[in-house]
């Protein structure tokens, strides 16, 4: 039984259970529906995504593949063949004691079957449901009106759709590979009243491609969707219940080929009988014409995967569901109570390979058609390999009409594109803390065997949208916060109340503590405090504790914070305009700096600075008439020269604020310096903070190299020959140890400091960074900036800059459950010790991402937690405690870790690890890193966790089957392989960003989102759907918008009509469209305003304003698109998703090998 979940008092086994969302199932529970393949299974009661499986080399089981091109189809219906790597549905009850069918493979009725794998498995009693939550391709609602309780949660509200159905694999052709999908529906348990075995013929020939290929979509309104069929395929009708038909699999003709063969060693694909007979497990026959069974596997240009080898795992056990390109996803819940874990095929936990008994059992052939020749190889067709749009389409409609109520213990949340509602209830939101799996393996060995990495990615102060509250604010008065005596970890809805209530022991060290008098309360009889709903850290899984005075510098309470705002005023920024346009900005939105809720203005005070060479101050006091100008120029020694009228409240200096403001652009105005300094305006900054002892943010606006003489000057290094040499990693390093000083001064002070740069040329970000990366800033770059195709996108990045939410002095600790700690982390901070993660300012949009290690074992019935605590000022002044708390379960099956990844959050990871990588090592190394962990991870799932089948096959955990497209994008980035056009300073700015990227930034910054604008429906609110990012998905004659979280394309075909381009241009043809357009024009028809809701909407969610660049097809632009559609080869030799996928397939092959 999966951990510590909540007991889920689900429907007796095997009755009927509430319909997926999207499937309505009138008749799921004893009759079947029409065109819908026959259930043969028990109630499904596990997770497993239905997962795609591809066609095995030449001859292969009928049962295992697709249709070719134009073929009918027919399919199994519950005399399902299955996948070699499907987990299956859950057995019936066995009868008489003789095992339960498997998942596994038809046979000819009369024919006695064995169990698919070990005779040990057979199990009696009910089959517990499999691990926790997990995300499918699709997870479901919970039922109307049954909302659950922080207590418990019931099944009640965790429907169960028919099982899910096909596997994803892989199969080699000699030279190309073709991929094709089985499929498996779950038979009802013995004794229900469901009708008898239905069959329907199999499938012949391999996997057909039409419209959107293996994803096919459900249809809405019938139960279980058909076995993965290409859409626009004719599909057998299932018989009607009580109709009773031989389990006889009838070959289908396909015009051109021939049936076919016996099976080469592709898997099993044994049927369940109809009684409870064991049954025998399919198996490898003799090789087909022109297919090689022998030999390692030879090397191939351009990552084609090579022939298969011999090795077909012997002794495997099926694991968790694999990727699906189809099928109704498994509902995420927790086990029910007191049932066993089952092993054969079904959804329960997964048994190792067990010693003395052999995989699948060779020569028994296998029924159906005699052999032919086998359909000629070709390449893979895009089609047939995992769509992250599929994936993503799928997650919105199945877990986005929902809630996502967080009281369950390590459940998958929904992916970061679904939009989604989250309910509390013990728990941390996801827009919090996101982990790279739900279900951490209780040993360090099980850990390295399966290389998952163990992160969360934690973003402390994030945003949340209306509709959810706030963390609550609780004050415990001068006592402060109760907290473990030993760990210090602060109360929480885990910690264990004794005795009455009068102690309580800590969920994290295991330490009894005395309950404080003043916080004492009764408990009830289910051993909870009365006072558990009234108390929010006691019943939520976040919220914010008023931190005392022992929790302040200097035990004395802060001040509030101060900005600084720091203006270049060299000859560059001056002539450009950006001088006269930021004091423009600036006299408007120093009315919208941050304040608490309920406060009337904002407690920030401000300040200014000007600078070149030297630096100029200002004195804004309220009482002078016109502001006062003070130089520095002696920078070696920086100081301020006042302390009184430099830093002021913005309502009582107003006039003079804004008279300096109109003046410093007229006195720069005739200027002739070009040269600037950096590290003393930083310094002039933290010596103003120190002098008015507050924490505070540099606003700094900057446009060169600092090479004029004085601290931190720097030369100009740009060496584009370093590139792919084993000095490439200095040019992201910085060229002096001067500003990681500075950077920790700074941190001391609660000095953060956010860059604002308008670079014409090469300014080493790399250098210049290292402060506002230290201190938890920010970097905006702007490079050749030109006012008029600039100034939208810097202005909104300045005004959502200051207005946002921020902490102050900020220092953040992980806490874990004894078993794992916190060893690692990744982010915009700074570290004295290995705990503490020190930051000068934390604002809503940075995230720390915290990697885990085991230091002992850890038990499946405890789980593991984490308690994220941050300490910060608020923009009041106010010093705060806010607590995150997550619990995950542990698991000591791999295939329960495999089935509760989280693909997008394991890529966040994979990137900062990579990113930090190329600090120190060359590139090349860590890129072929990343590629053998990704490797070892889909190895050790094949080895474990999937049933035996050829090694022709790759075989993807279903909810990591998007691993391979993503890992590509990560290797393919500027950053780890740059094109030509790329600066040195955009690879050092790029690689500083995504440190600090949460997982949806990074989701759609390596898989940018790809839309038709033509197909936009203008009537409606919604934006229309999405499409893979390969140039052979766009079409001429269309228009569309594709963003990545920094920039905005809309790409225009040569065929436009020209009607759209009038509605949206403004301009009758394709050549009078301009390409230096910054903004769509104002143009009143439906489709202008369309396009442009969609590009605010795309814009209101992201942290930064994205650029609008205009690119028409076949223009010079157009390579710098080209660069984002991220599953095509790649200029600077990135592999195609395609090949890239053959590779991995390689490389998992001699893994296994």
């Amino acid at each position: 039984m999966s951990v510590n979940q909540q007991a889920h008092t689900g429907p007796p086994y095997g009755q009927p259970q509430p319909g997926y969302q999207g499937y309505q199932q009138p008749a799921y529970g004893g009759q079947s529906l029409p065109g819908v393949p026959q259930l043969q299974y028990g109630a499904y009661n596990g997770p497993m995504p239905g997962y795609q499986q591809p066609v095995p080399p030449q001859g292969y089981f009928p049962s295992l593949g697709f249709p070719s091109k134009g073929s009918p189809v027919s399919l199994n219906s519950d005399t399902s063949s299955l996948a070699p790597n499907f987990i299956g549905s859950l057995r019936a009850p066995p009868t008489s004691g003789a095992p339960p069918p498997a998942s596994g493979a038809s046979h000819p009725s009369g024919h006695l079957a064995y169990s698919q794998f070990e005779h040990g498995d057979v199990q009696n009693g009910i089959p517990a449901s499999a691990t926790p939550m997990q995300r499918p391709p699709a997870s479901q609602p919970f039922l109307p009106g049954s909302a659950p309780t922080p207590v418990s949660q019931t099944s009640a509200f965790q429907q169960y759709g028919p099982p899910p159905a096909s596997v994803q694999q892989l199969s080699n052709h000699m030279a190309g590979m073709t991929i094709g999908s089985a499929t498996a529906s779950a038979p009802p348990p013995a004794g229900l009243g469901y009708g008898p075995p239905t069959s329907v013929p199999p499938v012949s020939g391999s996997f057909s491609a039409t419209g959107s290929g293996l994803y096919t979509p459900y249809s809405a309104s019938q139960g279980p969707p058909p076995t993965s069929v290409s859409q626009g395929l004719p599909l057998a009708q299932p018989p009607f219940p009580g109709q009773t038909v031989s389990t006889q699999r009838l070959p289908t003709q396909v015009p051109g080929f021939a049936p076919p063969p016996p099976s080469t060693g592709v898997g099993p694909s044994s049927y369940p009988p109809t009684t409870g007979a064991p049954r025998p497990p399919a198996m490898p026959g003799p090789p087909l014409p022109g297919q090689t069974l022998a030999g390692p596997p030879s090397s191939q240009p351009n990552h084609v995967s090579s022939p298969p080898p011999p090795s077909a795992m012997s002794g495997l056990h099926p694991g968790p569901p694999m990727s699906g390109l189809q099928g109704p996803p498994p509902p995420t819940h927790p086990p029910q109570p007191g049932y066993q874990m089952q092993q054969n095929g079904s959804f329960g936990q997964v048994r190792g390979p067990q010693p003395n008994y052999g995989g699948a059992y060779p020569g028994t052939p296998n029924y159906g058609s005699p052999p032919g020749p086998p359909p000629p190889p070709k390449r893979l067709d895009p089609d047939s390999i995992p769509s992250p749009i599929q994936v993503i389409e799928d997650d919105r409609s199945n877990r986005g009409s929902e809630p996502f109520v967080t009281g369950v213990r390590g459940q998958v949340p929904p992916l970061v594109t679904t939009n989604f509602l989250v309910k509390d209830q013990g728990n941390a939101s996801p827009r919090y803390i996101r982990c790279t799996s739900y279900n951490i393996p209780c040993t360090s060995d099980m850990a390295k065997q399966s290389q998952v990495p163990l992160a969360a990615v934690i973003k402390p102060l994030a945003a949340l949208p209306p509709e959810e509250t706030l963390p609550y604010l609780v004050d415990h008065g001068e006592s402060g916060p109760v907290r473990c005596n030993r760990c210090k970890a602060y109360m929480c809805p885990f910690m264990q109340f004794i005795e009455g209530g009068r102690r309580f022991q800590c969920c994290f060290c295991s330490c009894v503590t005395e309950v404080p008098p003043h916080y004492f309360q009764h408990l009830d009889h289910t051993g909870k405090r009365v006072d558990f709903y009234d108390r929010p850290e006691l019943s939520l899984g976040s919220y914010e504790f008023l931190a005392t005075v022992d929790y302040c510098k200097n035990n004395k309470f802060p001040s509030p914070p101060a900005f600084i705002f720091m203006i270049d005023v060299s000859y560059n920024a001056v002539k450009s305009g950006l001088v006269r346009l930021i004091c423009e900005e600036l006299k408007s939105l120093l009315d919208y700096l941050p304040r608490e809720g309920n406060m009337e203005e904002s407690a920030i005070r401000v300040g200014f600075v000007t600078y070149n060479k030297v630096l100029h101050f200002y004195n804004v006091k309220s009482s002078l008439a016109q502001p006062q100008m003070m130089v520095v120029s002696d920078v070696a020694d920086m100081f301020v020269p006042l302390l009184d009228g430099f830093l002021v409240n913005v309502n009582e200096s107003r006039t003079v604020i804004t008279s300096l403001l109109d003046q410093i652009p007229e006195m720069f105005a005739d200027t002739r310096e070009t040269e600037t300094v950096f590290a003393p305006v930083i310094q002039a900054g933290l010596e103003a903070l120190k002098a008015a002892e507050c924490a505070g943010k540099l606003f700094i606006f900057h446009t060169s190299l600092p090479i004029a003489e004085a601290p931190g000057k720097l030369k100009n290094r740009d060496d584009r020959k370093l590139i792919n040499t084993d000095k490439e990693k200095t040019l992201f390093q910085p060229q002096t140890s001067f500003y990681n000083n500075l950077a920790k001064d700074c941190v001391a002070q609660g000095c953060c400091v956010d860059l604002f740069l308008f670079p014409n040329q090469y300014l080493d970000v790399a250098t210049l960074g290292v402060v506002p990366y230290q201190t938890g800033g920010s970097i905006y770059k702007y490079a050749y900036f030109q006012l008029e195709t600039d100034q939208d996108r810097f202005l909104n990045d300045l005004r959502r800059d200051v207005q946002k939410e921020v902490g102050f002095d900020a220092v953040m600790r992980v806490r874990t459950s004894t078993g794992i700690r916190a060893t690692d982390f990744f982010g915009a901070f700074y570290m004295s010790n290995t705990t503490d993660v020190e930051m000068a300012g934390l604002d809503c949009d940075k995230t720390i991402t915290v990697e885990f290690k085991h230091d002992d074992k850890l038990s499946e019935d405890s789980g593991a937690l984490l308690q994220c605590a941050l300490l910060y000022t608020s923009c009041a002044g106010q010093r705060r405690l806010r607590i995150h708390n997550l619990s995950l379960n542990c698991c000591t099956q791999l295939a329960d870790l495999y089935r509760n990844c989280e693909t997008d959050t394991l890529i966040n990871y994979l990137a900062k690890y990579a990113y930090r990588g190329v600090l120190s090592s060359p590139v090349k190394t860590v890129r072929d890193a990343l590629v053998n962990q990704c490797a070892q991870i889909l190895a050790c799932y094949r080895k474990n966790c999937a049933s035996p089948s050829s090694a022709g096959q790759l075989i993807l955990p279903e909810c990591m089957k998007l691993l391979p497209v993503y890992l590509n994008c990560v290797l393919k980035s500027d950053v780890l392989q740059p094109g030509p056009e790329v600066t040195t300073d955009d690879r050092a700015y790029i690689r500083q960003l995504v440190t600090s990227m949460d997982v949806a930034e990074t989701n759609v910054f390596f898989y940018p989102r790809l839309l038709p604008l033509t197909k936009a429906d203008v009537d409606s609110d919604s934006l229309p759907a999405a499409i893979r990012n390969s140039e052979e998905r766009l079409s001429k004659g269309d228009i569309y918008l594709l963003e990545n979280g920094l920039n905005i394309f809309v790409w225009v075909g040569v065929s436009v009509q020209q009607s759209l381009i009038q509605n949206l241009f403004g301009v009758s043809s394709f050549g009078q469209i301009s390409n230096t357009l910054s903004a769509l024009p104002v143009l009143e028809n439906p489709f202008s305003k369309k396009v442009r809701s969609i590009v605010d909407m795309l814009q209101g969610q992201r942290s930064r304003y994205m650029k609008l660049i205009i690119v028409k097809q076949e223009d010079k632009l157009e390579m710098l698109f080209k660069h984002f559609l991220v599953e095509d080869k790649s200029l600077s030799g990135g592999a195609s998703y395609v090949d890239f996928l053959c590779h991995m397939h390689k490389e998992i092959r001699q893994l296994l090998s």
